[in-house]
């Protein structure tokens, strides 16, 4: 038989690429098979093989890599790890659809974003964002470089985020340096990162600058999460600022963003929303309010529903008494610590003009004892009363001794008739004038 006898069959390069092509295919789903059931050394060797067999580089050797590269994760091999993704970059050109490779790069990122530590994570976003400048994934590009910028916030690391914000910035903007207004969810998503920062450094002017700019953004439809960082921030820039009424709107804004979002940062904003009604005196229970209710009984805020009773009541030894036994869940939070002194002098404050009410003199060290606070804080409290002109006195240092002057009754009822009869003499004037007037012309 000759060499040309082929019995009617006819082979083609093609037939010989698609068993070329169903051989890698099987070579991965066994090595998928070993990663499935625990074999992970099997399946490092199995996924190598896959990357091996192909001509040129393609999807299987792409999806292989992905595999490797989410095991040596496991196995906290992060130097491997780091190795294979760089291999894993160099798919994304050609070998695989933009939108896939996307899709998986997202997921890695997803994946690691979780990591502690900081120069592993920083590496791995520094050699992302290159390979994305250079295919200009710009999409992608811009969620790496939002993910740095969180990196570099956490360490706190504001001079690296300063360059890492500009550039973002520069990625919403038109080449004319406008702002792009189709890009108005990215803006936002920038500016609650730079709010966060601002925020962090207690820099309140340009907290309230960029606090004003992206609730002026308009053509946008960010992720609730974002809104919810965005009026956080903002309350806490109200809080600063001793404007407690608008600081409880944007805790309240903040809190049903992040309960759309599901985020437990709902509960810490609705302990702020709390915060900042205790602190405007407003008699408004903010558990009434149909979105706050699920959250009644919720253990973070059952301790914060006890400190409104007890403050609505100025019941000074139930607050206290709260403050000491929940120590940790109130004192604990370094922004709720800030203002506890400030709720403490107002519940003090009010005991203190009820006890002072009936008395025209009363001492110093017997408003100490009553109000369970030192000498001298009773000083300050009745000082700024009298600043204040909440109250009407002086104060005897030396005798230790406030002499608190009252209007007498019987005096402010002679006043109050001397000014009618002022009154009615006055319209009887007028009254004499007009008739003589008539008169005259008469």
């Amino acid at each position: 038989m000759s060499d040309d006898d082929d019995y009617g069959f006819t082979y083609s390069d093609e037939d010989e690429f698609n068993e070329d092509e169903v051989d890698i295919e099987n070579a991965y789903y066994n090595a998928k098979g070993s990663l499935e059931s625990g074999a992970n050394e099997a399946a490092m060797k199995g996924f190598e093989e896959v990357i091996a067999m192909e001509h040129e580089k393609g999807e299987w050797g792409f999806k292989a890599l992905k595999q490797m590269v989410k095991l040596l994760y496991k196995m906290n091999d992060a130097g491997a790890m780091l190795e294979r993704y760089k291999e894993l970059l160099t798919y994304v050109n050609d070998a695989v659809t933009r939108n896939y490779s996307e899709k998986v790069l997202n997921s890695i990122l997803d994946t690691i974003a979780s990591n502690e530590d900081m120069g592993f994570l920083q590496e791995f976003y520094e050699t992302t964002l290159r390979k994305l400048e250079e295919t200009k994934n710009e999409r992608l590009w811009f969620k790496t470089n939002l993910k740095l910028c969180k990196l570099v916030f956490d360490a706190k690391d504001f001079a690296r985020m300063q360059v890492i914000l500009k550039e973002l910035h520069k990625s919403c903007q038109n080449e004319d340096g406008t702002v792009d207004q189709r890009k108005g969810t990215q803006l936002l998503e920038v500016y609650s990162i730079e709010i966060q920062m601002y925020t962090a450094q207690k820099n309140t002017k340009k907290l309230k600058d960029l606090y004003e700019k992206a609730l002026e953004v308009t053509s946008a439809i960010p992720h609730p999460r974002i809104l919810g960082i965005i009026r956080e921030c903002g309350g806490k820039m109200y809080m600063v600022e001793r404007d407690w009424e608008n600081a409880a709107t944007d805790f309240f804004e903040a809190f049903k963003s992040y309960d759309e979002a599901g985020s437990d940062r709902r509960v810490q904003c609705l302990k702020y929303l709390v915060l900042a009604n205790m602190l405007m005196e407003s008699e408004v229970d903010p558990f009434d309010a149909q979105e706050v209710k699920p959250f009644r009984e919720d253990k973070e805020v059952t301790v914060m529903r006890s400190l409104v009773g007890a403050y609505q009541r100025n019941d000074i030894a139930a607050f206290e008494q709260l403050l000491k036994t929940h120590r940790e869940q109130v004192m604990g939070d370094d922004f709720i610590r800030d203002y506890v002194e400030d709720l403490l002098k107002n519940i003090r404050t009010q005991v203190l003009l009820r006890l002072i009410e009936p008395y025209t003199r009363i001492t110093i060290p017997y408003i100490s004892t009553e109000l369970n606070i030192p000498e001298p804080d009773v000083e300050s409290l009745m000082v700024s009363l009298i600043l204040d002109r909440r109250v009407d006195a002086k104060i005897d240092q030396r005798a230790q001794v406030v002499h608190i002057a009252r209007e007498d009754p019987r005096a402010i009822d002679a006043i109050a008739r001397a000014r009618g009869f002022a009154n009615w003499s006055e319209r009887l004037r007028d009254l004499h004038l007009t008739v003589a007037s008539k008169l005259a012309r008469a």
